[in-house]
């Protein structure tokens, strides 16, 4: 089976996650720059699913080695589950999270309690050196925050208020993060898959 994990993503900080996650494999752990292999992504996807199959695809028609890609995004109940897969899209991929932020907050200024939930998704797809694919899903359960607080992670979260901490995704530590973040557990329960059709 593949003698290297690939994965098509330039975010240094996602690769020390992922690093760190995948090590028990015990294969060499790339980032498509450091594989030499970046091509033009076309996220087309109508799913977080379909978009990381999509960037694990790209990478690995170029490859053939274990491609794996992520897709996430913050889903908000009251407002139909929007920004979802046009997060990183949402209001214009240069607008500032601060705008896209108190843009949220202002859309569910009349939403209380349970109106506010809202939670980070992650799905990794892993294309197979054969071809075959597999997919993990994960989230992080939520509520909207009445006002954005802290500046640890990004995007949005300061606005991610996570009940079992009382603070929001940006005030928790690295470490409490990683335990119940939504790629956090979806790399998780990739690593398994691997483990499964790499025996």
């Amino acid at each position: 089976m593949g003698h290297r994990i690939i994965f098509a993503t330039g975010n240094e900080g996602k690769m020390r996650e992922i690093r760190l996650i995948l090590a028990d494999l015990g294969l060499p752990i790339l980032s498509m720059k450091e594989a030499g292999a970046e091509p033009e992504i076309v996220e087309d996807g109508t799913t977080f699913g379909e978009n990381a199959e999509i960037k694990a695809r790209a990478v690995w028609n170029l490859t053939g080695d274990i491609v794996l890609a992520d897709d996430s995004g913050l889903e908000v109940d009251y407002i139909g589950g929007e920004p979802g897969i046009y997060s990183a899209r949402y209001l214009g991929e240069d607008t500032p999270y601060e705008v896209k932020n108190r843009s949220i907050i202002e859309r569910l200024k009349e939403a209380r309690g349970q109106e506010r939930g809202a939670r980070f998704v992650c799905s990794i797809a892993a294309m197979l050196p054969d071809g075959r694919v597999l997919h993990t899903e994960a989230v992080m359960e939520g509520l909207i925050a009445v006002e954005p607080a802290g500046n640890g992670g990004f995007g949005y979260d300061p606005i991610l208020y996570l009940p079992q901490f009382g603070k929001t995704s940006a005030e928790i530590t690295m470490e409490q993060k990683n335990e119940i973040s939504h790629r956090g557990k979806a790399l998780r329960a990739m690593k398994e898959a691997l483990e499964g059709v790499l025996k």
